[in-house]
């Protein structure tokens, strides 16, 4: 005779309320654990995280093998099958260890409660990349329609940590995939924010990783930078009388900058009349 499968129910709110921070925790030590065949587990539609290190999954599994999957994962029943809620990890790990079911709390959670759990399940028990992290906030903004203030509280971090996270997805694609590879991190990519050329950004980041430059390293040249670009600006101001008097001859935009004269022209015969004005062409 098939187990009856144990579930918390609709009454979960009333002994939790609405606080899902320590959830995870209370319910794997409440003592309902049942064994689900592995098969019947759905990924959850709400993870964060998109990259799973190939060596802990492999000293996970060789864990599991020899002592067992010990913490129960999470799941809510689904259609056909169930649906995981938190624990993806162990479920990847205990299929490396050939295991054909494990110990699962069936709790009845709505979208909301699941990506919640799923975003701090993989905070507090292994780091997200800071890009996985970001675009967790972010969904969980955008679906239930959070402030930053009401982030903060629900996962238990500063505003200003909320804020400086969802920045980084302002960086161009392929550099918040140098941070998802591991390639950056935080610290190197913070800098880069300040930035307004898309483009620019991309190059430092493919210099930073290039050079294995450090984050010490990386905060010095964007200074570098910003010291150059000032410069830049007062030559341009030191020239602009110079620029003014070629405009008013040549009747075309001019562009001094200390070191170049660039002088646009709209076609051949637009050439030619410069020319002619600067006395340059031959009799």
């Amino acid at each position: 005779m098939a187990e009856k499968k144990k579930s918390l129910g609709k009454g979960l709110a009333n002994i939790y309320g609405d606080d899902v921070y320590n959830i995870i925790e209370e319910l794997e030590n409440s003592g309902l654990a049942n064994h689900i065949e592995i098969d019947k587990i759905r990924v959850n539609p709400y993870q964060p995280r998109k990259n799973f290190d190939a060596n802990s999954l492999q000293e996970l599994a060789e864990s599991i093998a020899t002592h067992g999957l010990i913490t129960p994962i999470l799941v809510r029943e689904a259609v056909s099958g169930y649906e995981l809620i938190a624990g993806e990890r162990r479920v990847r790990a205990a299929k490396i260890a050939g295991l054909q079911s494990v110990p699962a709390i069936i709790a009845e959670f709505d979208d909301k409660q699941m990506m919640e759990i799923s975003l701090l399940e993989n905070i507090q028990r292994e780091d997200l990349n800071a890009i996985e992290e970001a675009s967790g906030y972010n969904r969980l903004i955008e679906s239930m329609n959070y402030t930053q203030e009401m982030l903060a509280q629900r996962v238990n971090k500063s505003r200003s940590h909320i804020a400086n996270m969802l920045r980084l997805l302002k960086l161009p694609k392929s550099v918040q995939n140098l941070v998802a590879q591991g390639k950056l991190d935080m610290g190197h990519v913070r800098p880069l924010i300040t930035i307004g050329d898309r483009k620019e950004i991309e190059v430092l980041a493919k210099r930073i990783v290039a050079d294995g430059l450090s984050v010490r390293q990386v905060e010095t040249l964007i200074k570098g930078l910003g010291k150059q670009s000032s410069l830049d600006s007062k030559k341009n101001k030191d020239y602009c009388y110079a620029e003014e008097l070629l405009m008013k001859k040549l009747q075309t935009s001019v562009t001094v900058d200390g070191r170049k004269i660039v002088i646009k022209y709209r076609g051949d015969s637009d050439l030619n009349r410069i020319l002619e004005l600067l006395d340059c062409l031959e009799d």
